[in-house]
């Protein structure tokens, strides 16, 4: 039999890990929610207003705010990256890109 001691330490250190593992999921688990979208792009660039520009592979664009939400784009809109590159945009793949990047949040 285990003294009162020896339980007491055990049980702070299962609700230490159960509260580890709790703050740990919170933190990753964002950072799947645009993997697909990120894993479908030929290229990305950060853009100074916090948004994301994604090109596709068949070089069209699509744009993400700085809210992770897939937003229009507008055919030659200009936009420009955080290191002061000038990007034209080329399509409007919202709809595309709204899929990718609901597909890390749902079970599909």
């Amino acid at each position: 039999m285990q003294s009162s001691g020896t339980l007491h330490v055990e049980m702070k250190a299962r609700i230490t890990a159960v509260v580890a593992a709790t703050v740990l999921s919170a933190i990753v688990t964002p950072s799947f929610a645009g993997d697909a979208a990120a894993a479908s792009a030929k290229k990305m660039f950060l853009l100074k207003d916090g948004g994301t520009l994604y090109v596709f592979e068949d070089g069209k664009m699509a744009l993400e705010d700085k809210f992770g939400r897939a937003i229009h784009l507008k055919e030659g809109q200009s936009l420009e990256t955080v290191d002061g590159q000038k990007i034209t945009a080329n399509g409007n793949e919202v709809a595309r890109l709204d899929f990718l990047l609901r597909k890390g949040h749902s079970n599909h």
